[in-house]
């Protein structure tokens, strides 16, 4: 009989690639997995809807941070980057454009989607706001959508891989190692991050090949000069960039304190609110905003969790492994391969690297300690094999928030724009550089 969880993912995968929306895709193949396992149409359906409660938490914190996106955007901050990068472009002739136009655009959208994951830890929720004002951009600049797809992808995912700051320390320390020492491997906090480092490379070497290599070829799109005009002539309000200021800071030290994204994005809009940045009257309709702009990731994720849900309940996860590890002998190469495989089919099933940890730790470090893998080679497994297909899920809010700014023009498609090139570029890489670092850790 297939096994239940890579039937599901390759249901999954097929009906996303045939353009099927997202959330019937993952409710569809979670039925198939459930039945396929032997499971009842009703213990499918009650695994299925008990599941969906673990992703409310994310969408609430995905609401809380679109309001807080939006909030960004009436102070005027991106409108100001917008205006900067507009301002060096405008009257050009596409040929006329330098490189050093192009790759310093590419650079600052790069700088933003690392800080969003520690120094504005804003998460995805600053790309709708950020993004449509810069599509003119890209079609002034004939760039490529699918090498910004990667940029951003690349800064959503590398940080939390290896710089324990912001969402970085929740994945490092609040869920791998925490995750390792309930599975019995006595490991640091100092030598969790040390250990994703050369896998991490993998991810940079992913770029530069979408850069310099795959995407570098001037596209074609339909300019939106409506867009280049209204960010042009926007007035902006210093007072108002200032109180945005304040806000980020408050939301990273709110964040920083609590370990919640919740309280520190409502900490940022309280300052925004009192700050005279949005008034009283408004909040509603800017939370409203807010919630509109990230509802689609939200039931994405709520849907993922109960796919994940259904997963766990066929017990798919377990006897994959076990099928694997007892055909694979004592080869040890071999070994570290097919774990990685296992955890990228995993992964982009649930679509959260976060979610995936509890589900493959608990597996994988005694099937790590018994290979006779070191500790520091454990956590690069361990850690590696969650990331992956984290960039290639449909399902993946690092897949996901690129869609939602890059196709604010439907000119840009989800999978075929932003899951297959951020699937070749990073999970390829990642699994060779994720090997190299458990055979050489």
């Amino acid at each position: 009989m297939i096994n239940p969880v890579l039937l599901s993912v390759c249901v999954m995968l097929a009906l996303s690639l045939m353009r099927i929306n997202v959330v019937v895709a993952l409710t569809l193949s979670a039925l198939i997995g459930g039945l396929s396992a032997g499971m009842s149409i009703t213990d499918t359906v009650s695994a299925f809807e008990g599941g969906l409660g673990g992703g409310a938490t994310i969408a609430l914190s995905y609401a809380m941070l679109g309001a807080f996106a939006v909030a960004i955007s009436t102070s005027g901050i991106t409108d100001l980057l917008a205006q900067t990068v507009i301002k060096k472009i405008h009257g050009r002739h596409p040929d006329h454009l330098t490189n050093v136009i192009k790759y310093s655009v590419l650079g600052l959208i790069l700088l933003m989607a690392v800080s969003s994951q520690n120094i504005i830890p804003v998460h995805i929720a600053f790309i709708p706001i950020l993004i449509p004002p810069l599509l003119a951009v890209f079609s002034k600049l004939r760039l490529d959508r699918r090498l910004v797809a990667c940029v951003l992808t690349f800064g959503l995912i590398t940080p939390y891989m290896v710089l324990p700051v912001g969402f970085g320390g929740i994945f490092l320390h609040n869920i791998l190692l925490k995750n390792l020492h309930e599975n019995g491997l006595d490991v640091t906090a100092s030598q969790v991050p040390t250990a994703m480092i050369l896998p991490a490379l993998g991810m940079l070497t992913g770029l530069f090949i979408a850069v310099f290599f795959s995407y570098r070829r001037p596209r074609i799109y339909p300019q939106t000069e409506p867009v280049i005009k209204q960010a042009e002539h926007k007035q902006l309000d210093k007072r108002h960039i200032a109180v945005a200021v304040v806000a980020i800071i408050a939301t990273l030290v709110t964040q920083l304190l609590s370990g919640s994204m919740i309280i520190g994005a409502l900490a940022g809009f309280v300052v925004f609110t009192v700050g005279g940045v949005i008034a009283w009257k408004e909040t509603h309709d800017v939370f409203t905003k807010g919630v509109h702009m990230m509802a689609m990731i939200g039931f994405i994720m709520i849907a993922a969790a109960g796919f994940a849900a259904v997963m766990k309940a066929t017990g798919g996860v377990e006897t994959l492994v076990e099928m694997l590890s007892s055909t694979i002998g004592h080869n040890k190469p071999l070994a570290a391969l097919l774990m990685l495989i296992v955890g990228l089919l995993v992964t982009m099933g649930i679509g959260s690297s976060f979610s995936t940890i509890p589900i493959i730790a608990t597996i994988y470090v005694p099937l790590a300690i018994a290979f006779g893998f070191s500790p520091m080679a454990t956590i690069a497994l361990v850690g590696t094999a969650a990331a992956l297909g984290d960039a290639g899920s449909p399902a993946s809010d690092s897949t996901l928030g690129p869609t939602s700014g890059l196709n604010a023009d439907d000119k840009h498609d989800h999978i075929w724009d932003t899951v297959v090139p951020t699937f070749i570029h990073y999970n390829l890489p990642l699994i060779v550089f994720g090997w190299l670092a458990a055979m050489s850790l």
